[in-house]
């Protein structure tokens, strides 16, 4: 009873400011079709006047309803949506031949803007061959179009039958995908989208001054049939949308509704990131309804899948059991800012009730433990150590992206051979950002309330703030353990272990100080120094004091240079147990809190 008399308050309420707004100006809200983005300042129709919208934003609508916006050199795109809050429009050419349209484009005289770019090479090829970063521009008569971007190894296209035609240089790296983001920050209106008001020329004039105006609901003649008839409509929304909560109230518990929402608040503020959110409909399209399975982790399973245009994709289901939507929050937060050779790209996310997804970029040659740790000889690539060593440096180069390169700090917290994806020419890729943290460049440490990471690759301090505070050393120290592991050719920790069987990372030191050959393959005279210089850098990497690590620039360096230089560090003695306990050093020189203290990893 009291909730139908709180709707129909309400719908009278909604019907006096639908009153109370009639007559402040009448550039209404329009489409161009029923499923078209919403205009309104400051972007106007063809037809309305003049003061409806800022100059350079006039969109008109085309005989199929598509809202067109014409840019530079009558470069004509279709909008797909408008972000009024990000300040963003998102355009596609329905002739898929955007990326070859984008050099008749100059935005020097328009209000909007690139951001995110990339260079691009363009190729012509007699027929079509798989390649993961080929994008074909259907658009051309004679022979097939391909994209490739220019930072991207053409090792694997046939150079007798494709024959590169130009560059483009500096366009956002989604254009090979046939849309492109463009922004604006002239006029700034995201203040009075905040107050659910709209944004126009101050006193309805053309000056380029603009003002809040208070959203009209009426016709101009003043008449209440379309306000009630609104009013009428928004109530049966409400009620519904009401009486859809009352039944997710007892169908769900609090920390699922919580946890819904905790994530759909974050896609909101995150809207301007550019990764396509899908449905979960169709990611049962792009993955044949979960057919080809490519693996399983703690956080979900993997699923191979192909986009409308050929291209694959690695689609991650995560389990709606685990969590409270951390992980899921953490990946977009921090891989929707991320363009690097050497990190793994999104390409999209899925929030659709309690079904949260990431789609990836699909990598063919799966994870790097799988080449270092092969279940079985016949699974086993044998590679030399000069492309263990490019592995290396690509991961390097990743991490050093993320510490330095973006606009905040992304602290990974999970570096492993299994977060390390390989590309068809083996150029190493870092993924799973479930447990990363952002932070600001100026900060040097980030406050931890839990241990995060996995045993064998955890920094001391992130398992304790007794042995300082988590930073970007951290990373440092797993990447190191994965060196050792990459150099040793075995994991560095083993639960099933014995207790008493020696340290992975002494063991190397040992080998590292009576001058053996840690016991490894060697081919080739140059192949020594590769392994020493590895060892020794993976040996710098894990010091129990992070003040005494490299910063993982400084790592990059060394892994450039020929290694003659480094000098073995003292040796790194704290172990993990059976029981998944960190054991302290036993020398006093080492800060611990204790001469034998133990830690229970949760």
């Amino acid at each position: 009873m009291t909730i139908f008399f709180l709707l129909h308050l309400l719908l009278i309420i909604m019907v006096f400011f639908a009153m109370a707004g009639e007559g402040t100006y009448d550039c209404r809200e329009s489409r161009c079709g029923s499923d078209g983005p919403s205009i309104h300042f400051p972007f106007r129709i063809q037809h309305q006047p003049e003061y409806c919208g800022y100059p350079g934003f006039e969109l008109f609508c085309d005989s199929k309803n598509k809202t067109i916006l014409t840019l530079s050199n009558s470069v004509r795109l279709s909008v797909e949506e408008i972000d009024y809050m990000s300040q963003q429009i998102r355009l596609y050419d329905p002739e898929s031949c955007l990326i070859l349209k984008i050099l008749h484009l100059n935005l020097s005289t328009s209000p909007f803007f690139f951001t995110d770019e990339a260079d691009y090479s363009i190729f012509k090829c007699s027929g079509i061959f798989p390649a993961d970063y080929l994008v074909e521009q259907p658009c051309a008569s004679d022979k097939a179009i391909f994209a490739i971007e220019s930072s991207m190894s053409l090792g694997f296209l046939p150079t007798a039958t494709c024959k590169k035609i130009l560059e483009i240089p500096s366009v956002p790296f989604e254009i090979a995908y046939n849309y492109v983001y463009l922004h604006w920050s002239n006029p700034e209106c995201r203040y009075c989208e905040g107050l659910g008001k709209d944004c126009g020329f101050k006193n309805y004039t053309k000056q380029l001054r603009t003002q809040c105006l208070d959203r009209p609901s009426t016709t101009k003649a003043g008449t209440l049939k379309k306000p009630l008839i609104a009013g009428g409509v928004l109530g049966l929304i409400l009620l519904g949308i009401i009486m859809l909560a009352l039944y997710e109230f007892y169908s769900s518990s609090k920390i699922e509704r919580e946890n819904q929402a905790r994530v759909e608040k974050f896609l909101e503020d995150y809207r301007a990131l550019r990764p396509t959110r899908y449905t979960y409909a169709d990611l049962k399209k792009v993955t044949n309804l979960f057919q080809e399975r490519l693996g399983e982790g703690a956080y979900g399973v993997v699923y191979k899948g192909t986009l409308s245009n050929e291209i694959h994709v690695a689609v991650k289901v995560l389990n709606d059991s685990i969590g409270n939507g951390e992980e899921f929050i953490n990946e977009v937060a921090a891989m929707g800012k991320i363009h690097h050779f050497n990190v793994v790209r999104l390409v999209g996310y899925c929030a659709d009730g309690f079904k949260n997804a990431l789609v990836y970029e699909y990598l063919p040659n799966q994870t790097l433990d799988k080449l270092i740790f092969p279940a079985s000889s016949k699974d086993r690539i044998i590679l030399n150590w000069k492309k263990l060593q490019d592995i290396a440096m690509g991961i390097a180069k990743g991490l050093e992206y993320l510490h330095q390169g973006c606009d905040q700090q992304i602290l990974h917290f999970d570096i492993k051979p299994q977060n390390i994806l390989l590309d068809q020419n083996l150029n190493p890729k870092i993924s799973d950002f479930g447990l990363a943290k952002l932070c600001s460049k100026e900060k040097s440490v980030v406050t931890m309330t839990e241990a995060r990471g996995t045993m064998g690759y955890i920094a001391p301090e992130v398992l304790s703030s007794n042995f300082g505070k988590a930073s970007h050393k951290s990373d440092v120290y797993s990447f190191g353990m994965m060196l050792l592991e990459m150099v040793g050719g075995r994991k560095n920790f083993d639960a099933k272990a014995n207790i008493s069987q020696i340290n992975f990372p002494e063991w190397i030191h040992q080998q590292l100080n009576q001058g053996e050959e840690l016991k490894i393959r060697i081919e080739e005279d140059d192949d020594i120094m590769i392994v020493r210089k590895l060892a020794i850098i993976g040996l710098l990497c894990i010091q129990w004091n992070a003040t005494d690590r490299p910063s993982i620039k400084v790592v990059t360096q060394m892994l450039e240079g020929d290694g003659s230089i480094l000098t073995i560090p003292p040796p790194f003695t704290a172990r993990y147990t059976t029981a998944g306990l960190m054991e302290c050093p036993s020398s006093e020189e080492l800060e611990c809190p204790s001469n034998k203290w133990m830690l229970e990893f949760q």
